[in-house]
């Protein structure tokens, strides 16, 4: 029969449990800050008025109001009513965008990397984050838009083909081809 040699436990010191467990959290908070600082940078929305309905995907064209300002507030750009292609723009704006909905009014941040990255544009300089304030107005696909473009080459190629005769009158207008006169007060 084989013996089996005991080894005693020595007892633990006092105080000496309460150093383990400190060390045992700040590795673990160490862990943690790493893993965060590995994270892929976010985008941040804030929504200041709520939209409602379907979000936009990726392949869609939006029409938006925006302004975009730099993090001490100086604006950059701004306009009302622009088409944008989503997969056109800059990552951090797409990743926005996908995420509201119509009608919605909303505060975005997006990080330096989302945006330019290091590269220089215009008045945003190299590493810079954005700030846009973004109101969705609408969004469609692009077949939508490309239906929408042959209807209306296919009107003008109607008018064109109609009332390009002197002489001729257009549906609703004077002979010759000029349009009616407006109703109501002057524009």
């Amino acid at each position: 029969m084989t013996e089996i040699t005991r080894v005693p436990l020595q007892p633990i010191a006092k105080g000496s449990l309460g150093k383990i467990w400190l060390g045992v959290a700040a590795v673990a908070l160490a862990a943690g800050g790493v893993a965060y600082a590995a994270l892929p940078p976010q985008v941040h929305i804030k929504t200041l008025t709520a939209g409602s309905g379907e979000s936009p995907t990726v392949a869609d064209v939006v029409l938006i109001n925006y302004k975009g300002t730099l993090p001490g507030g100086k604006v950059f750009d701004q306009a009302q009513q622009v088409p944008m292609a989503l997969n056109e723009v800059i990552p951090g704006f797409t990743k926005a965008l996908v995420k509201m909905q119509r009608g919605g009014k909303y505060e975005v941040e997006i990080p330096a990397k989302l945006a330019y990255g290091d590269k220089a544009v215009g008045q945003i300089p190299a590493n810079s984050d954005l700030n846009f304030e973004i109101e969705l107005l609408d969004f469609k696909s692009r077949a939508e838009i490309e239906q929408q473009q042959r209807m209306m080459q296919q009107l003008q190629q109607m008018q064109m083909q109609g009332g390009g005769a002197p002489g001729a009158a257009m549906p609703g207008g004077i002979p010759g081809g000029a349009p009616a006169p407006a109703e109501g007060p002057a524009r």
